[in-house]
């Protein structure tokens, strides 16, 4: 049997037994919220005061006077006093449960998320992670950023070695597309410097005497898949636990797992088939393992779909991220270093096989969720969609272009051709926008990125997203960056790219869930609907400038409160 079953097997009986102890808590029949200002996102943007649930979906919408009229004997009242009741927060990308590692991982996270800013404060948070973790067991740091060291490097193999010579050690950058590795554990997934670069990837080597540096970028890098496969049972459950708790106390309703493969989605479905999980999930499956057991019919969407688990479009990768310097670009990045002064990033798939795996999926029905953050990337994804769309014209494609950063104005235009809808991720102008506008970008591109002012005025639907653990799973600062695009020392990043309130709790909420097919059960307040809804302490469109002060006071699935603020 192998060590991915076993996994899923044990994870599974964890669940059970989780499920055992906290019983199973009934959907209320009939509950009623009044005395609010409800934002319900329909078509014209409507406002009321209270609904009616019943069996956990939405009744009815309107007035107090109106919705009062329906209180009947054992109806759940809940008077929202003034608060603002939203649609349930949809994520439009990340990467459920991977925030979750800080559980069991050194937090290496620089401000303003976490305290690490330089390479021995680095250090020294892995040295404490060793002490306490028995030899030859893995040590996995999290979130650490080379651009945000005052050093403006990545940690080295050396370094790990001799903190630890005994422990393989990963530290998973940032951006989650790159990670270093020390002498143990480059051994144990089988790297040495006879190891050429796979496709798409790079082996980080010493430039001066060809010796491994431990850095792995793109398709050289630790999966996520390939991480789990050594955590224990109680590893995995501790993560989930952390990540589940997280995102229903920022109100997500629909969360979403990008791109993983089959033994996690499986993990998951049970989780959800057991109601441990509080909310719904959108599965995007890999390309290069889930997608192709899809592809050929091995497995079907249908054998894991239901109202609360959703297997969406499959992921591919064409490029890699801007703040590692991975992304694709068409100019070089704005600095650069003196002996690569060209440099431009590099696909992570080439050109004729991305074609190809796009040609595949396309011909054969499925939804398509595609990364490019890079201008070139970008080039390469349009490319590849165009030819497929037009051997097999699908009238409603909804290709998804994850993150689209750098489109410029051009390329949006094609996407609204295409019938391809980007999800940007604007909370990159907070965490980001000023090394993007010192370093990567420059003054001319930087302010480009995540350009939904650009796609707003031309009519092109999007969502937005924070692509966590990347940025923190936090919707009010992903609402707030969306509409005032500032950095975190306060530079305004793009004045032309900002959005309304309205527009961007759109793009959270009914345009994220037509992203995915959804919109029709859920992303908005309206009778047939489900009752998946988020209590705010105030009103989102009366504060844009300090909207980050509101809280989510309760996050409510299916009629049903899973989380509930104790302030």
């Amino acid at each position: 049997m192998s060590k991915t079953i076993v996994l899923t097997i044990t994870v599974f009986f964890l669940f059970l037994s989780a499920a055992l102890l906290t019983g199973i808590t009934a959907t209320p029949e009939h509950r009623i919220f009044i005395n609010g200002t409800v934002l319900t996102m329909d078509e014209h943007n409507s406002v009321a005061q209270a609904i009616s649930v019943r069996d956990g979906v939405i009744e009815a919408v309107g007035s107090d006077q109106t919705i009062r009229q329906m209180i009947e004997a054992g109806s759940q009242i809940t008077d929202l006093q003034g608060k603002t009741l939203i649609p349930g927060f949809i994520d439009a990308h990340s990467h459920f449960p991977v925030s979750g590692l800080n559980a069991i991982s050194a937090d290496l996270s620089p401000p303003p998320v976490g305290k690490v800013e330089t390479i021995a404060k680095l250090l020294q948070q892995i040295r404490e992670k060793v002490e306490i973790t028995p030899t030859g067991e893995w040590i996995l740091g999290f979130g650490y950023d080379d651009s945000s060291l005052m050093e403006q490097r990545h940690p080295t193999r050396l370094e790990l070695d001799q903190i630890a010579p005994d422990h393989p050690v990963y530290l998973w950058h940032s951006s989650g597309h790159m990670g270093v590795a020390n002498s143990v554990a480059l051994k144990k997934i089988g790297f040495n410097e006879m190891t050429p670069d796979p496709p798409g990837g790079v082996i980080g080597r010493d430039a001066k005497t060809g010796l491994l540096n431990g850095l792995l970028q793109e398709q050289a890098a630790l999966s996520l898949n390939e991480l789990i496969s050594d955590f224990s049972a109680i590893d995995y459950y501790q993560v989930f636990q952390q990540a589940t708790d997280e995102y229903v106390s920022k109100g997500i309703t629909t969360a979403q797992s990008g791109g993983i493969g089959l033994s996690l989605a499986r993990a998951l479905y049970w989780a959800n088939k057991l109601d441990q999980l509080p909310f719904r999930l959108v599965i995007f499956p890999n390309d290069e393992g889930f997608g192709k057991q899809l592809l050929n019919g091995q497995l079907a969407p249908t054998d894991f779909n239901s109202e609360r688990f959703y297997i969406g479009p499959v992921k591919i990768i064409a490029d890699g991220s801007v703040q590692g310097r991975t992304a694709f670009l068409r100019e070089p990045f704005y600095q650069n270093p003196s002996d690569k002064p060209d440099y431009r990033g590099f696909p992570s798939i080439e050109q004729a096989s991305l074609s190809s795996t796009v040609f595949a999926y396309h011909q054969a029905g499925f939804q398509l969720a595609i990364h490019g953050n890079g201008d070139a990337g970008i080039d390469n994804i349009l490319h590849a969609f165009s030819a497929a769309q037009k051997e097999f014209p699908v009238a409603d494609p909804r290709m998804i272009l994850v993150h689209a950063q750098m489109a410029r104005t051009d390329q949006l235009q094609d996407m609204q051709k295409l019938g391809i809808t980007p999800s940007f991720f604007p909370t990159h102008t907070y965490y980001w926008g000023d090394q993007h506008l010192a370093r990567f970008m420059g003054p001319e591109r930087g302010p480009m990125m995540s350009p939904t002012g650009s796609a707003s005025v031309i009519g092109l639907k999007f969502s937005v997203h924070t692509d966590a653990p990347v940025t923190p799973i936090d919707p009010l600062q992903l609402l707030w960056s969306t509409v005032n695009r500032r950095s975190a020392t306060g530079q305004l990043i793009g004045a032309g790219q900002r959005i309304s309130v309205m527009q961007a709790l759109r793009a959270m909420t009914i345009d994220a869930a037509w992203q995915v097919f959804q919109e029709k059960n859920r992303g908005s307040i309206e009778p047939g609907k489900y009752a998946d809804l988020v209590v705010l302490s105030g009103n989102p469109l009366l504060q844009p400038q300090d909207m980050r002060q509101l809280s989510v006071d309760e996050t409510i699935v299916g009629g049903k409160t899973v989380y509930r603020s104790i302030n």
